[in-house]
């Protein structure tokens, strides 16, 4: 185990924001975890694993342990599926890719999402209709005050849209080291019926998909709508989509009726934060090097040399503006440091 000192995570954040660490450990194993963790010359530890779902803002005057334990495994399987347990350190589309390869299905809806594996329970990562509960069996997670791994099954992790008990009550007190998926080896149930998947897929004349065709027409559809953190940094979508009830939504639609929403349940809709942004007149506008992606209102971007703060300073323009025109509060998806 390595620790260096004062440096950059320019590298090490998909917004490409250089803030600097006063000290620094690449972390490879559990094991190394522990024993990092133990260090009692650094009373205070900073975990960062992909970079993709947080915005620094400040450097980090602290020991940063960066999460970077690799290896993929199949613990379990029949005729028709598998688990299959991935370590926190490996790269989330890296691994969809290799499961389609092996002809695994349940992920392909989930391609292109930035990060590792490790952030993707912290999210409950999803996209065009599937989120990791969907596929999760359960995760370990180093508990940091004990240094034991305890084991969340997919109950315990209570997720929610773009949470879970470790944004919440488990908030600071785990580090998620693996997951275990529950993947179909044959008779795939693909979802092709959310968003642009089908309009893509019938360019190409595919009526029957394989989960290859799914991931393609997912990578194609996000590429389109969404930048390169290596070309321009961002951390993917930068606000929820607002929840609202179904008195809010009534008073709202009947002043918008021109408004997409999604029903969620009997009482309450989503409504497409990138839509309300977008009618607020910020796509695509620059403020200096923070700016919002010309194709994508949910986008935030470091067009060179943003601070953390200017990117964070549009974010609240951003909150303050939709909300005083909607009367709906959007909040931010990413962790702001």
């Amino acid at each position: 185990m390595h620790i260096q000192k004062n440096i950059s995570l320019k590298p090490y954040n998909t917004f490409g924001i250089d803030v600097k660490a006063k000290y620094f450990c690449e972390i490879t194993s559990t094991e190394e975890l522990s024993e990092a963790l133990r260090l009692e010359g650094y009373p205070e530890k900073f975990i960062l694993g992909g970079g993709s779902n947080v915005l620094l803002t400040k450097d980090i005057d602290t020991l940063v342990l960066h999460i970077n334990i690799k290896g993929k495994e199949v613990i379990k399987k029949s005729e028709e599926q598998l688990y299959l347990k991935v370590m926190a350190g490996e790269n989330w589309h890296e691994t969809v890719l290799w499961c389609v390869d092996h002809d695994f299905g349940g992920l392909e809806n989930l391609s292109l999402i930035p990060g590792n594996t490790g952030s993707a329970p912290l999210q409950n990562i999803g996209a065009y209709g599937v989120e990791l509960k969907d596929v999760l069996v359960y995760c370990e997670a180093l508990e940091i005050a004990t240094l034991k791994i305890k084991r969340f099954n997919n109950d315990d992790c209570h997720f929610g849209y773009r949470d879970s008990i470790f944004k919440n009550e488990g908030k600071g007190r785990f580090i998620i080291t693996s997951i275990v998926l529950k993947l179909s080896k044959k008779n795939h149930r693909t979802n092709t019926a959310y968003g642009s998947i089908e309009a893509e897929l019938s360019k190409k004349n595919i009526t029957r998909p394989t989960i290859k065709e799914i991931s393609e027409a997912v990578i194609a559809i996000r590429q389109d709508k969404l930048p390169d953190p290596k070309k321009l940094g961002n951390s993917g979508s930068f606000f929820k989509n607002p929840v609202i009830d179904g008195k809010a939504f009534h008073v709202f639609i009947s002043s918008h009726p021109e408004a997409p929403y999604y029903k969620v349940s009997e009482d309450s809709y989503k409504i497409p934060a990138g839509w309300l942004i977008e009618q607020c007149g910020f796509k695509g506008q620059r403020f200096g090097d923070a700016g919002v992606h010309k194709n994508q209102a949910l986008v935030l971007v470091n067009h060179g040399h943003a601070t953390g703060n200017e990117i964070l300073d549009l974010a609240n323009k951003i909150m303050e503006t939709v909300e005083s025109r909607y009367g709906i509060k959007i909040v931010p998806e990413v962790n702001i440091v």
